[in-house]
């Protein structure tokens, strides 16, 4: 039986993320979830063995702990009920569902019915729905969609971990419903890139295994995708693997939920590759250890360990023994961090009998055998590989692919890699570059494979994308002129100009690397690939405003914030200044400008013209202090012309006006 692994499983980045976080809290502080951290008992239990506990409501905290907010995120009124007594918050919410916490409660506040496509009892859609407001409504159904009233304005939102299809069905139902619908699609990609590879894995095997906790969305839409085309099993552990599944199965596939952490993974695997070993001839097996020599390959059992050896149980008249440095292809510091007691294992005989009467073995050999025509295939046929860094190294990465696998730091990733031991531990996806066998030399690159994605999603994103589109991206580099955006396999550039309607000095007044944007496609040359991006057009122009905020024949305030030879320039709001000529500056003729203003003074100017599609108004501080002037004469004036109160006893000449004594 042929066993393979979907290209995508296990951990996603949100998950990654929110355990990374709560182990670096509880080293130098307790900590509590709210809720378990994941979907999975396995990992729960050993988060509370390193002293993470789970609690249901706030009021088991105490100010001393940490709140770890899980990554399906909570409502606001979780952080006010943790602020109002004092508590830290570690806010481990994955950044997908932030963003659709983020649109839920824009959509909410823009007066639109929100509607969050999901199951209502999660966790992640309570968390959603608290953002929203009361008037949300979760729908898990097209059925729902359908019972669901006309409305004005709608908003749908997707919980991340949803089926593409389904969100599809029920945004297609909904249009029905509402005049002006507003779709923000929330589903993770990497939910859709893991669904997809189970799929397609699915297509091609006898048997399919999921991994992942019963009570985890997401690995339960896996097993639901996987059984609808072939047989299928949903298990959280190795321990409930039966071998009578693979009885007349001839591949099997192996997928994980994004809450499984890659040794419940390798358990599984290393389980169901035993169980297809195990259908070997016993018998046949015996026989071939009736006499042993130099180079012969035995199977056997671990039955002790030792620092410097292992015993195994090999059939014979007496125990081989595998030296430390004949154990693995990699360096080990010690024999249990490559075998276990009760593993069975295959060696290669390297010396018959030693002094002690054991027959001394190499894991290492056998290994580099087995794994050297494996190797010869993969190198001519370039398929892609999974294998584990095990040692970081001067220039690169040491990986196991069943011989010393090294990948150079310049074929990691696709751009510098700083820190090289970042990925120590991590499972890297690989392809052969250089192989030769005489040389024990396996060269092996993931940029290639990364290169290769990235040019067909930049293909696909040409493809499809239009100018006026809007888009989300990650902010990768920065200039003095801008930022380049990837949005997707394509980097465009958002000139500094097109980040806001005031003036900015610098790109990183607004934007740090690593920063998600929502932005607009302003132009796209299919030709290069260049394309133009901004950020101050998702948002109201000032301008739109100004002729009735600004009217002529008004008096305005503002500072005078840039100086040229022909004028000053006056801040009158967000991206609108308007234009004093040094010909308006005063009364008297002025040969500089800096002789009346200077910047940063605050100024009363008349609005003498205001043309908001040419981005220009025109000011004048002379007859604004005209007209000011003139007021006061005028108040002035009807003062001293008011008639006076007239009482008994007053002249006939005092009480009379100039006009009445004529």
């Amino acid at each position: 039986m042929n066993v393979k692994r979907a290209a995508k499983a296990g951990f996603c980045f949100g998950v990654k993320r929110a355990l990374d976080m709560a182990e670096r809290t509880v080293e130098t502080s307790q900590a509590v979830s709210l809720g378990p951290l994941i979907h999975n008992q396995q990992v729960v239990k050993r988060l509370a063995e390193r002293g993470i506990q789970v609690i249901e409501d706030l009021d088991e905290l105490t100010s001393q702990q940490a709140l770890i907010i899980r990554s399906h995120g909570v409502a606001p009124s979780v952080y006010q009920g943790a602020s109002n007594k004092g508590i830290q918050v570690v806010d481990a919410t994955c950044p997908f569902v932030q963003k659709a916490q983020r649109l839920a409660a824009e959509s909410a506040l823009m007066g639109q019915q929100v509607v969050v496509v999901g199951d209502k009892f999660h966790p992640e859609v309570q968390g959603i729905l608290g953002w929203a407001g009361e008037q949300a409504i979760p729908i898990q159904t097209v059925e729902e969609a359908k019972e669901l009233p006309f409305y004005s304005q709608l908003a749908v939102l997707a919980q991340t971990t949803q089926p593409a299809e389904t969100f599809t069905g029920i945004v297609n139902e909904l249009s029905d419903h509402t005049a002006d619908l507003n779709v923000h699609n929330t589903i993770c990609n990497a939910t859709a890139e893991r669904q997809k590879a189970a799929r397609e894995l699915a297509d091609t095997v006898d048997v399919m295994v999921v991994v992942g906790g019963r009570n985890s969305a997401n690995t339960q839409k896996l097993a639901s995708i996987c059984a609808e085309r072939t047989k299928t099993y949903l298990i959280e552990t190795a321990d409930e693997l039966e071998s009578v599944w693979f009885k007349e199965a001839k591949s099997a596939g192996l997928t994980a939920g994004a809450s499984t952490p890659d040794w419940i993974i390798e358990e599984v695997y290393s389980k169901m590759t035993e169980m297809n070993e195990q259908d070997m001839d016993m018998t046949n097996w015996l026989d071939s250890f009736q006499e042993l020599h130099q180079g012969t390959k035995v199977t056997g059992t671990v039955v002790k360990i030792t620092r410097e050896e292992v015993f195994v149980d090999i059939g014979w008249k007496c125990e081989g023994v595998i030296p430390l440095n004949e154990l693995s292809v990699t360096r080990k510091t010690s024999s249990e961090d490559a075998v276990s007691i009760g593993d069975q294992i295959t060696a290669v005989v390297i010396r018959v009998e030693n002094e002690e009467g054991n027959t001394v073995l190499s894991k290492r050999k056998a290994d580099e055998e087995g794994a050297k025509e494996r190797l010869e295939k993969i190198a001519e046929s370039k398929e892609e590989i999974q294998a584990e860094v095990v040692e970081v190294v001067k220039g690169g990465l040491v990986v196991d692919v069943g011989v010393r696998g090294f990948v150079p730091a310049s074929q990691i990733q696709v751009g510098y890699v700083e820190d090289l031991n970042q990925f120590l531990g991590q499972t890297l996806r690989l392809r052969m570059i250089d192989f030769d066998p005489s040389k024990r030399k396996v060269v092996l690159s993931q940029k290639v494979i990364l290169e290769e994605e990235r040019a067909i999603k930049r293909t696909q994103l040409l493809e499809s994308l239009k100018e006026g589109d809007v888009v989300t991206g990650v902010v990768r580099r920065m200039a003095d002129f801008g930022v380049f955006v990837d949005i997707g396999g394509i980097d465009g550039l958002l000139h500094i100009s097109d980040m806001a309607y005031t003036r900015i000095k610098h790109p990183s007044d607004m934007l740090s690397i690593g920063d998600e944007v929502e932005v607009q496609v302003l132009k796209l040359e299919q030709q290069t690939g260049k394309v133009s991006l901004g950020l101050k057009q998702l948002k109201e122009s000032p301008w739109d405003q100004a002729a009735a905020n600004f009217p002529v024949g008004s008096l305005v305030n503002g500072k005078v914030v840039r100086i040229v030879p022909f004028g000053a320039f006056v801040g009158l709001g967000e991206g609108v200044d308007g234009l004093v000529h040094i010909s308006q500056l005063s009364e008297h003729r002025v040969n500089k400008v800096e002789d009346v203003v200077k910047v940063g003074d605050m100024v009363s100017a008349k609005v003498m013209e205001c043309k908001p599609e040419e981005k220009r108004i025109s000011l004048s501080i002379r007859e604004g202090i005209a007209d000011s002037t003139q007021a006061s004469d005028k108040q002035a004036l009807a003062s001293q012309s008011e008639i006076k109160p007239v009482t008994i006893g007053d002249a006939i000449g005092d009480v009379l006006q100039p006009e009445s004594r004529d």
